[in-house]
């Protein structure tokens, strides 16, 4: 028996993956052997293009020379100590950089592991913040609908993915949700009546809510798991105002869209807003290891600093926060942010990828094209004229995703969006290449008599 069908034999007897039906998994196996810069390879010897950044993470491409030393340099020295009461020498230097690189205002990094723990560290926080300054009725999270902010129970708390949280609404404390503007499925399909309406909607619920209602947490400008769905112009900076005039605290989550995804370092950036709380992770270490961050203004701070008598204190940790070897990758990542001007490349060559994907909206089961820099969403549909979706059960956008694993490309659908958000690093010509499979994927998936049900 060769090496790949026993690993396979061990994965379809022990292994649950993570959002993965088993039984699909089973039916199209695949095991991922090694990568070399934007591609990965499996154990039967094919390559694929890395077209989702291996879940939105990766950055300079795998098998960076300058990351892999970075973390042998300080496995030398030492792989883990607690920051529990003590620091380390990768996460001090490491938060007066991230600091340095956050929106204006922003001065306290408080570590974690993934992006779900650093939103429930934003929320405890939030929470916790209005209970130290002696107004315990702000106790409420406003979320928008259709947002994603991880898996843990206050993050699905405050998420609103029917598909992924239904389920465990009983376990789930209440949350305020506000209408996203969703412009593609607005009635009008504009976005400024979409933006000025769900605004709205947002003015109302903070004038009879606010004073229970500790902060609001968003995605800034894109939406991912809900379906990669962009904010019209404005939206965000108007969403910063009213938390303003209303005392309510502005939770950003950019763990999707932080470290130069959307063009700029921050989503924030594009419309200039420095949020009261921000999440960070994924791109922080390059795609290496889980590092996570929440990031405070020095108010927020301020407001556990006392005597322990007054039991002021932020009581939450975990084992691996501050991690030597994530927190030392994460400093070389961002000196090549730097060096390499990654976000200048981005913003540079997200023209040529609006230019290429422009191109699919030629097809006829292409609905919209919805992107920002390399954050990509393109949503099929049944029909193009009245944007009817295509039924559930025919799961289109998986059969597209496997055709394209057929012609060398990785990616996962959110349901019809087929998602695009590749390496920070890709060139033209890849941008290109991948482009050119999801296209040919649409076309041979949409045509009726070849779809497999």
């Amino acid at each position: 028996m060769s090496h790949h069908q026993t690993l396979l034999d061990i994965s379809k007897k022990h292994l649950w993956l993570p959002f993965t039906q088993m039984k699909d998994y089973e039916e199209n196996p695949l095991i991922i052997e090694s990568g070399e810069g934007i591609k990965v390879k499996d154990t039967e010897g094919n390559e694929y293009y890395d077209g989702f950044s291996s879940v939105w993470l990766n950055v300079h491409g795998h098998r960076k020379e300058e990351l892999n030393h970075a973390i042998k340099e300080q496995l030398n020295k030492i792989a883990h100590s607690t920051l529990l009461g003590m620091t380390n020498i990768p996460a001090t230097e490491l938060s007066e950089k991230i600091i340095q690189i956050a929106p204006k205002g922003l001065s306290r990094v408080f570590y974690s592991d993934s992006g779900a723990t650093a939103v429930e560290i934003a929320i405890k926080m939030a929470f916790q913040y209005w209970q130290n300054i002696g107004k315990s009725g702000k106790q409420k999270i406003i979320s928008l609908e259709n947002g994603y902010h991880g898996d843990t129970i206050g993050a699905i708390s405050v998420g609103s993915v029917e598909l992924f949280h239904k389920i465990y609404k009983p376990l789930m404390f209440h949350s305020f949700k506000t209408p996203y503007p969703y412009v593609y499925r607005h009635e009008s399909g504009d976005p400024d009546i979409c933006r000025e309406e769900c605004l709205e909607n947002l003015k109302s619920l903070l004038q009879n809510h606010h004073h229970e209602c500790a902060g609001l947490i968003v995605e800034p400008m894109m939406q991912g798991a809900g379906g990669m769905i962009s904010m019209p112009k404005g939206f965000l900076s108007k969403v910063r105002q009213l938390c303003s005039e209303y005392n309510v605290l502005l939770i950003c989550d950019e763990v999707a869209t932080g470290f130069g995804r959307t063009g700029k370092m921050f989503a924030c950036n594009h419309e200039e807003v420095t949020p009261d709380i921000m999440t960070i992770g994924k791109g922080l270490t390059g795609g290496y290891l889980p590092v996570a961050a929440t990031l405070t203004s020095e108010e927020i701070y301020q407001a556990f600093y006392a005597d322990y008598h007054e039991m002021k204190t932020f009581f939450h940790g975990h084992s691996y926060t501050g991690n030597q070897l994530g927190c030392a990758v994460a400093l070389e990542n961002l000196k090549l942010f730097e060096k390499d001007k990654i976000v200048e490349s981005v913003a540079e060559k997200s023209t040529f990828v609006s230019e290429r994907l422009h191109e699919l909206k030629e097809l006829e089961h292409v609905g919209d094209i919805r992107q920002i820099g390399f954050m990509a969403g393109i949503e099929l549909v049944a029909d193009k004229r009245t944007k009817q979706p295509f039924e559930a059960a025919e799961r289109m956008g998986y059969h597209v995703t496997l055709k394209m694993r057929e012609h060398g490309m990785l990616s996962r659908p959110m349901g019809d969006v087929l998602v695009f958000m590749p390496p920070l690093v890709s060139q033209k010509q890849d941008l290109q290449a991948m482009i050119d499979i999801m296209k040919a994927s649409i076309e041979e998936v949409t045509m009726k008599d070849e779809v497999v049900l």
